[in-house]
């Protein structure tokens, strides 16, 4: 399946199954030897890091946690600037090891404002593991401790990552064609 259309745009392949996968093999293997005598608590982002957090959920050999909150600052295709949470988090954090799971930083500014949110109840480290990040975009840098592919500015769906809904429940990660 080289290409896609949803709703109204069409998308080209621009990472496979196998490629996504072995990256987040890579990811867990890193955090494992990391956080090799620690107890770390993972927050996932939702929604579109769900499937990402559980790939690298199943590959960690350390004791872990998981918990997930909703952060949104998308519409369609542009981000509406606003930063939305929809769920709680319902985790102590204070002396935790914490790391965030993220999908795709691209403007940085949904984890800029939720950072200190998170900082406000002392963990003992704050980290975060993003599967894809725009460096081009970028308007809030952010520390990433983890990024799995580095990719240009340009629309992606797929794997968790949608438009306008659709497209989250593809194994790869396609590129809006001609961009």
């Amino acid at each position: 399946m080289g290409r896609i259309k949803l709703h109204d745009k069409e998308f080209d392949i621009y990472l496979s199954e196998e490629t996504i996968q072995q990256k987040v093999r890579d990811l867990a293997a890193a955090i494992n030897k990391d956080y090799a005598d620690k107890h770390p608590l993972f927050i996932a982002i939702l929604n579109g890091s769900f499937m990402f957090a559980a790939d690298l959920f199943k590959h960690l050999t350390i004791p872990a946690e998981i918990s997930f909150i909703k952060l949104a600052s998308y519409k369609g295709m542009k981000s509406s600037g606003q930063v939305i949470t929809a769920i709680g988090l319902d985790v102590e954090l204070h002396g935790r090891d914490v790391i965030i799971v993220e999908d795709i930083v691209d403007t940085g500014k949904t984890l800029h404002n939720f950072l200190p949110k998170l900082q406000h109840h002392q963990p003992a480290s704050l980290r975060i593991a993003s599967l894809l990040n725009k460096p081009e975009a970028t308007q809030f840098p952010l520390d990433i401790a983890y990024t799995g592919f580095v990719i240009p500015d340009k629309f992606v769906v797929g794997y968790g990552l949608d438009y306008d809904g659709l497209g989250r429940n593809l194994k790869e990660i396609y590129q809006l064609a001609g961009a």
